[in-house]
């Protein structure tokens, strides 16, 4: 049998139709609004007609991710998938793939191989529209602010201080940076403005992060979109937009429950980036999960020192949910990168490379089990140019720490390979209570904050603000934002704020940028390095060799 693309597994699976998935939750057709015989959206309001089960829930989160690959939403869905097939009741949360990544570098996310969510070509293109209505709110929203200057400027808004952007699903380095009103007055007022990825949107992480309409609304209010020429914030509020922007995104908040490929319930629902916002599917789909299912699993983006940190000192702290127990995803091949052996050399064994880079692993189990207070287990995604040697070192290595390793094999075997974590995961529920603890304590200062994440779970000596941050920070603080959590934009690849530093660095300082204020989110965000909200296209992108048929089956997605 010759080798099957991740979307051939996809269209040849044999799909349960959505009914009989909510029917094994205890929902009734009433209770879902289907979107054809594969998706449907679940009303919130269920969450308070009836008593819940208040599911454990299981953080799946990873190392710095390398070009080599890790799988966290593959080994999310396929520890799902195991704990289903271990008799557990379960559901999986995941984010909603973006079209930026999708047409881009990073291709689908919907999982791999035989531990994917289907129908996998709808998740990544469109879905049901949630990442439009975003879209359309936050640019409701900018209409208004121009609208309301042109229309004589009630509210003194000081044209050169206008923050709030413009947004688009898509990667389009042309739209960061532009020029608009032109053409005379009657076309508005000449300044500039820019576009972020809608996934960057303040909306989509009051979306996120919202425990309820009447919440999002509130929260909305808050935005700050500008200032006025005395330096006082502009707020959504008081161009009254909350309740336009509420009524386009009343029904996108209700989360989609899909399937996995064998059959376990899976919501996806919201998708910020960890990078450059939170990095976590949404609030009402995690509790909708945790309401209807014994056991609940879901991701953060990226590796644990932006993903979980931000799912537990943000999202968590905002919606009163606990990790039972985390597991931290791994792959030899990428222990081996970390350790500088170049990706086309991965395939060969290494034991020198793999002991050299796996201190990066270390530190992420250290983090979730030292300053967090979580039990872990170590997920090994294999490869099948692995050796014994080299997973028992990785292995080794983990019970020096306290922690074991578990092979994942999701991606060739789907539930059956996740097995062996799913049973590592009920016995670390089982045996451990879990003190649990945030990264930092919400009254520091927001220096004190952003040094504490820097130097306790980056492992820097200490921080850097430029003068512009500094500025801001003393202004955020002023107006009295200072006591929010902290969301940090910084790279992926690295626990410092340089990408070419891999490994476990020490030694070196974070440098924070700028820093600006997410109100209606309720959190501020520190940017480190060369982060911007808006990503461009690579020299080839994968929107090149996506394309559809006269019958309309997609192909090249993945």
């Amino acid at each position: 049998m010759g080798f099957k693309s991740d979307i051939e597994i996809a269209q040849e699976a044999q799909p349960k139709h959505i009914r009989e998935i909510a029917s094994k939750m205890g929902l009734s057709e009433d209770d879902i609004e289907l979107f054809g015989k594969y998706k449907a959206k679940v009303d919130y309001n269920l969450l308070n007609k009836s008593a819940g089960k208040n599911a454990k829930l299981v953080l799946v989160t990873a190392i710095n991710p390398t070009p080599a690959g890790e799988g966290k939403t593959t080994t999310s869905i396929g520890v799902a998938d195991g704990l289903s097939r271990l008799g557990k009741n379960t559901i999986v949360a995941l984010r909603e793939p973006s079209l930026g990544p999708v047409f881009g570098v990073k291709g689908g996310a919907a999982g791999g191989g035989y531990s994917q969510v289907i129908p996998m070509e709808d998740i990544n293109l469109h879905f049901t529209g949630d990442f439009h209505a975003i879209g359309a709110a936050n640019n409701l929203l900018a209409a208004m602010i121009d609208n309301h200057i042109y229309q004589g400027n009630a509210l003194d808004i000081d044209t050169r201080r206008i923050i709030w952007r413009r947004a688009v699903d898509m990667n389009d380095r042309q739209l960061r940076n532009i020029v608009n009103g032109l053409g005379g007055k009657v076309n508005g007022v000449p300044r500039e403005d820019g576009f972020d990825i809608t996934v960057a949107s303040e909306v989509m992480a009051i979306f996120c992060l919202s425990n309820s309409i009447d919440d999002m609304k509130a929260r909305i209010a808050k935005i700050v979109v500008a200032y006025s020429r005395t330096g006082e914030p502009v707020t959504a509020g008081q161009l009254n937009a909350q309740g336009a922007m509420a009524a386009l995104l009343k029904d996108a908040l209700k989360p989609n429950l899909v399937q996995t490929l064998e059959g376990t319930p899976a919501f996806i629902h919201g998708g910020p980036f960890a990078n450059i916002a939170h990095g976590c599917n949404s609030i009402m789909a995690t509790k909708m999960a945790a309401h209807f299912a014994d056991y609940v699993v879901t991701e953060a983006g990226f590796g644990a020192d932006l993903g979980a940190e931000k799912f537990i000192d943000i999202k968590c702290r905002m919606s009163g949910l606990k990790p039972s127990a985390v597991v931290i995803v791994a792959t030899v091949r990428a222990m081996k990168y970390h350790g500088g052996v170049p990706k086309a050399e991965l395939n060969n064994e290494n034991l020198e490379a793999l002991e050299k880079g796996l201190p990066n692993l270390l530190k992420h189990v250290e983090n979730i089990k030292n300053v967090f207070k979580l039990p872990c287990v170590v997920a090994v995604n294999k490869f099948p140019t692995d050796t014994e040697a080299e997973l028992r070192l990785m292995e080794e290595k983990c019970k020096e720490l306290g922690v074991n390793v578990k092979l994942s094999e999701v991606w060739a075997r789907g539930g059956a390979g996740g097995e062996e974590v799913a049973k590592e995961v009920l016995r670390l529920i089982d045996e451990n209570a879990g003190s649990f603890s945030y990264a930092y304590d919400e009254e520091l200062s927001m220096k004190d904050k952003i040094r504490t994440i820097a130097k306790n779970i980056y492992g820097a000596d200490d921080v850097t603000f430029t003068d512009q941050a500094s500025k801001e920070i003393a202004e955020i603080e002023k107006i009295g934002y200072g006591k929010l959590p902290i969301c940090m934009a910084k790279t992926q690849y690295s626990l410092t704020d340089d990408a070419g530093k891999i490994g476990r660095p020490t030694g070196f300082n974070i440098t924070i940028r700028t820093v600006t204020l997410s109100a209606g989110a309720g959190f501020v965000v520190a940017i480190t390095g060369n982060i911007m909200k808006m990503p461009g296209l690579p020299k080839v992108p994968s929107a090149e060799k996506i394309d559809v048929d006269n019958t309309g089956k997609i192909s090249g997605l993945f």
